[in-house]
């Protein structure tokens, strides 16, 4: 999910050890679409419309980490998502302390709480590799993002389970990710540990629900893990999200498998593939598969009161974060 150079879109790079994804442009059905979007005050953003949700989008951090904070003000979100250092290397330089307190004081400038402040795991982490190196580096990695959370005064971390490469079962990729999970927690206090849901492309880990829960039941301090609830996985990996009261029974699946107690977040994403194709393709909010009637009951779906919802999306010119975040608090009824 590479983000936009000055209006820091996000876009997402493929799991290191899974290949490219591709899948299906189509638009979404339905009268209901992105190109009416209606008029919105700005009030809205903060005032009495949708004053319950906290809808925002992954920043880039390109000239200094504090700069993620004015990305997500400048776009008029109340969250964001961002990545805590460079996707290319498993190792980075320190953090530095005067950049730590600079974005810490931005936060607080901004009125940013840092329970709205999802940063995103490295892609380069597999914590249920079968191969011992990537297993270790990563293990190595998920506690140096953790303390970088730390540094920044921040509560969560979200990132992708993991992958058994098909050298393993499920169950014991599972036992791997958890691993990795109870050691990093005995390095660095307070941090909660968000596990994202999955599309089940290839041999990844939490396509389904119940995986989460598996891995979730073998965390020691279950008080400091979570779910970030991606919406273009879970229709691509066959929750059908888009049907007339499909974001009420997708919320009641996660609650009777996982748990409502363990939603942290949601990742704001339509699907360019259909329903069930396993494929990882976001898509703008509206334009793709899932459709714009989803996302109005998710923005008006009171159990997502609180919590981070970050787009994704390619945000594309002229629809870009700032342009969908306002047509999400559109949709937004009074409150």
């Amino acid at each position: 999910m590479a983000p936009r150079k000055s209006t820091a879109k996000k876009r997402k790079t493929e799991e290191t050890e899974e290949g490219q994804r591709d899948g299906d442009d189509s638009g979404a059905p339905g009268d209901l679409t992105a190109d009416k979007m209606p008029e919105r005050k700005e009030e809205t953003r903060r005032g009495k419309l949708g004053n319950k949700k906290y809808i925002g989008a992954h920043v880039g951090i390109q000239g200094g980490i504090w700069k993620a904070v004015e990305s997500c003000t400048e776009m008029g979100g109340r969250s964001f998502a961002l990545f805590l250092g460079s996707q290319r290397s498993w190792k980075r330089p320190a953090l530095d302390p005067k950049a730590a307190a600079k974005f810490q004081e931005q936060c607080s400038l901004q009125g940013l709480d840092p329970a709205h402040i999802l940063p995103h795991g490295s892609y380069l982490m597999n914590c249920g590799s079968p191969k011992e190196d990537v297993y270790e580096k990563s293990q190595a990695l998920l506690v140096d993002e953790l303390s970088r959370c730390s540094a920044l005064g921040l509560h969560l971390y979200n990132f992708h389970p993991g992958s058994s490469l098909g050298s393993i079962s499920t169950q014991q990729c599972i036992e791997r990710i958890a691993g990795a999970i109870n050691y990093a927690h005995q390095q660095v206090p307070a941090v909660v540990t968000v596990l994202e849901n999955m599309s089940g492309q290839g041999n990844t880990v939490g396509g389904d629900f119940s995986e989460l829960k598996a891995i979730i039941d073998q965390v020691r301090d279950r008080s400091r893990v979570g779910v970030c609830l991606d919406t273009c996985h879970a229709f691509a990996a066959g929750y059908d999200v888009a049907a007339d009261g499909g974001v009420k029974a997708l919320l009641e699946e996660f609650d009777k498998t996982v748990g409502l107690k363990y939603l942290t977040a949601v990742h704001l994403n339509d699907s360019k593939g259909k329903l069930g194709c396993h494929l990882d393709r976001h898509e703008d909010i509206g334009k793709g598969q899932i459709g714009l009637s989803a996302f109005q009951d998710i923005v008006n779906e009171p159990i997502l009161d609180g919590i981070p919802l970050i787009l994704e999306t390619p945000g594309r010119p002229g629809f870009e974060y700032a342009e969908q975040i306002q047509l999400l608090y559109s949709l937004c009824k009074s409150q």
